[in-house]
């Protein structure tokens, strides 16, 4: 059975209690061995737990519990649960550790440079950074503008590659497909020469 009543033992000692159900009815329906309902019913186990009325909590019908007295092979069903499934809570604000802050603005520059369809929405929640932040690293504004470096942020450990390719696959990128190319820039006059010598 893959699902279980809430407090299972707390339900078996009422089961056992209040209701003629097989001890096999009984472990099915807990999701206990057929012994240790045994046990239960003898005083060896759980003497202290209070019995959990899994009829007056919803779990259970009385006509449940009485169509399976009649019959020793029938198991007990839950009922449907008529409580709404409580939403997953979102992750909330990312906390990045002090030693790695310094690294966001590299991690941002890398994905403005290689990766241009990303907007600054999907990129302040996949590096946990806010828009005025990548707008000044995008125009150069950055306080730390002439250290900022393109690094890759799954290396720098400021997002998974999991996170990364999803936000591609958002934005219509393939995830590992070359990263865009910048344009290239011509050398300085000079430089040839001082390569050559």
């Amino acid at each position: 059975m893959s699902h279980q009543p809430l407090m299972p033992k707390a339900t078996a000692v009422w089961l056992i209690d209040k209701t003629s159900l097989s001890f096999e009815q009984i472990a099915d329906f807990v999701g206990m061995h057929p012994l240790e309902v045994q046990a239960i019913a003898d005083g060896e186990v759980a003497q202290g737990i209070i019995g959990y009325d899994p009829v007056q909590n919803g779990q259970l019908s009385r006509e449940e519990i009485a169509r399976c007295e009649a019959d020793p092979n029938a198991r007990l069903q839950l009922l449907p649960n008529a409580l709404p499934v409580p939403k997953a809570r979102g992750k909330g604000a990312r906390y990045t550790p002090v030693s790695k802050r310094n690294d966001r603005p590299d991690g941002i520059a890398f994905l403005l440079r290689n990766h241009p369809k990303l907007t600054d929405a999907q990129i302040g929640k996949l590096l946990g950074t806010t828009k005025e932040t990548i707008a000044k690293v995008r125009d150069r504004s950055h306080w730390n503008t002439a250290n900022i470096k393109p690094r890759d942020p799954v290396i720098l450990g400021l997002c998974t590659q999991s996170d990364l390719n999803a936000a591609l696959l958002a934005v219509g990128e393939r995830p590992g497909a070359a990263p865009a190319e910048a344009p290239a820039v011509a050398p300085a006059p000079g430089a040839a020469d001082d390569e050559a010598a």
